[in-house]
């Protein structure tokens, strides 16, 4: 699997958020400066990320971005589904229920005899298990950990 800029920025933006929202806002020029990104490119993953319920926005002079609920409750792989739209490393008709014949590119022909569909099976599972049992709140912990250990050096 092969993760876009989309989601690796994404979530880098998210776990910066969750470092420097806790007192107030963080506008995304600040974001934008710690993490080496442009504002328009945050903009937008901003936008995806408001729809999906997993920050918000607080207008005026004070205002920028904030998690909307706890980062113990928001998932690597909440943030991932938003920003790729997916997680399948492989996607298997045959594995999805879908019908193999619904359109002649898709089709999987022997999906019926195919083992190797078990394969893409154990790898699909592995990722989402992976990123749905990982919290952003580790992320940001561990992150919290790396900037005390710069300040030490």
């Amino acid at each position: 699997m092969k993760l876009s800029t989309r989601a690796i920025y994404g979530l880098r933006a998210l776990i910066d958020l969750g470092l420097y929202s806790e007192e107030e806002a963080v506008s995304l020029q600040s974001i934008a400066t710690r993490q080496n990104l442009s504002v328009g490119y945050l903009e937008q993953l901003m936008a995806m990320l408001k729809k999906a319920g997993l920050v918000s926005s607080i207008r005026g002079a004070s205002g920028g971005y904030r998690l909307a609920r706890p980062a113990e409750q928001i998932s690597v792989g909440d943030i991932l589904r938003v920003l790729e739209g997916g997680l399948e490393a492989v996607r298997c008709p045959g594995n999805t229920g879908e019908s193999c014949t619904s359109s002649p590119e898709d089709a999987c022909h022997g999906a019926d005899v195919c083992v190797a569909k078990l394969v893409w099976q154990r790898i699909n599972n592995s990722i989402t298990n992976a990123v749905d049992t990982l919290m952003l709140s580790e992320l940001i912990e561990a992150g919290r950990e790396k900037m005390t250990d710069a300040d030490h050096e």
